[in-house]
């Protein structure tokens, strides 16, 4: 099937729901850190479908593993037991820790980790330890995803438009203040959920000693430290996880996007003592899980640590902020800030962001533009230096020419 990006935007305006602003371009295949539009042309990918395709597009092992699985067993649900999800929580609960401790939950997508997380501390709370605490407090800034409650979380009122009434039992603080974060937690808090980094926020790395704070305040308090890595997680800032930079121990995190590289996938991990809230009828998903899902995901965690791609990120990340730093002292007044960590990383603009993201993508580089002002990368992790020297030149000369 071919057609002119024209019509295929008509047709997609009478048959799609309007809930994305799209960028002007159709992609129709991708290899490695390249996408190409059905006209041919070729795209340096800089933002891996939001931080998701980490190992980069149509990679070969991945391939043979949803082929081979697809000929096996793709679903049968959640009621039976399946040697590929027991093999993949195992493998994620050790890379989370050292003795493997812990339980998962399968899912689809990052907003249902979220909202599982959201589920089990209140649950938590009430049938083991007998406490009536369902509040959660989160941060100014963040985003936990698009379902009412996680929505309800997400502490930018834009994404809260036109949906109220939002459920009870959030309260957001000021986002790097501790005292306000001490002063919200009260009898009914059962958890404080939070991004180590910032994405959709603008790529907003929070100090250690902030995180230690939060941490210590929720031991402090007997309350439960969550921690959102649907975007950070898996390599992306030169640690599997990104809370790992810092010595936090979270009662539970969450995962999804880069888990089974463009596969919908989404994780709850949770230690023993808090996964007890849950149990059988408690909560469920169909699809969650499932064979198929959790080979090419088992695969993703293979090749990550067989090819260090953790290790990778942050090596490829300081180089690149290195290039960056380099750009703003050659542009005065056009970058405001450099920030990020590994392949997770922000440009702040001191100028209008729009302009100089269309004329990037003109160029062909494939990027994304938050909070009006930052260039926001994520890339495959297995981008090549060259590829960010060659995005730095062209962002240069394209700051150089306002």
């Amino acid at each position: 099937m071919s057609t002119t990006f024209d019509d295929l935007k008509a047709r997609q305006s009478k048959s799609v729901m309007n809930t994305y602003g799209r960028y002007p371009l159709a992609l129709s295949r991708g290899k490695g850190t390249r996408l190409y539009s059905p006209e041919g042309r070729e795209y340096l990918d800089l933002l891996a479908g939001i931080a998701v395709t980490n190992l980069g597009h149509s990679h070969p092992e991945l391939a043979e593993a949803m082929h081979a699985q697809a000929l096996k067993l793709v679903h049968v649900s959640n009621l039976f037991h399946q040697e590929e999800q027991v093999a993949l929580a195992e493998a994620l609960l050790a890379t989370w820790n050292p003795e493997g401790a812990g339980r998962v939950f399968f899912c689809n997508s990052g907003a249902e980790a979220n909202e599982a997380a959201i589920k089990l501390a209140r649950r938590y709370m009430r049938a083991v330890r007998g406490e009536e605490r369902f509040e959660l407090i989160t941060l100014s800034g963040s985003f936990h995803g698009r379902t009412l409650a996680t929505l309800t979380a997400t502490g930018q009122d834009k994404v809260k438009e036109g949906f109220a009434p939002l459920p009870a039992g959030f309260v957001t603080v000021p986002a790097g203040d501790l005292e306000a974060m001490r002063a919200a937690i009260g009898p009914h808090t059962a958890a404080v959920l939070i991004e180590v980094i910032q994405g959709e926020g603008g790529v907003k790395p929070f100090p250690a000693a902030y995180l230690k704070g939060v941490e210590a305040l929720c031991r402090e308090t007997g309350i439960l430290f969550l921690v959102d890595e649907i975007q950070t997680g898996l390599c992306r800032t030169g640690r599997v996880w990104a809370h790992q930079h810092f010595g936090l121990q979270p009662d539970a995190i969450t995962s999804a996007k880069a888990l089974a590289n463009g596969l919908p996938m989404g994780a709850l991990l949770a230690s023993e003592e808090m996964s007890r809230g849950f149990e059988p009828g408690s909560h469920a998903t169909t699809f969650g899980g499932g064979p198929l899902m959790s080979v090419v995901a088992l695969k993703v965690l293979e090749i990550m640590k067989r090819d260090h791609l953790a290790e990778r990120a942050l090596r490829l990340g300081d180089y690149a902020k290195a290039l960056f730093a380099d750009l703003k002292e050659a542009n005065p007044g056009k970058i405001a800030q450099v920030r990020g960590l590994g392949l997770m990383l922000g440009i702040e603009l001191a100028v209008p962001g729009k302009p100089v993201w269309e004329k990037l993508l003109e160029r062909g580089f494939i990027l994304n533009l938050t909070q009006d002002t930052v260039l926001r990368l994520l890339p495959p992790l297995t981008i090549e230096q060259e590829d960010l020297a060659r995005f730095a030149q062209a962002l240069g000369d394209v700051l150089g020419e306002m």
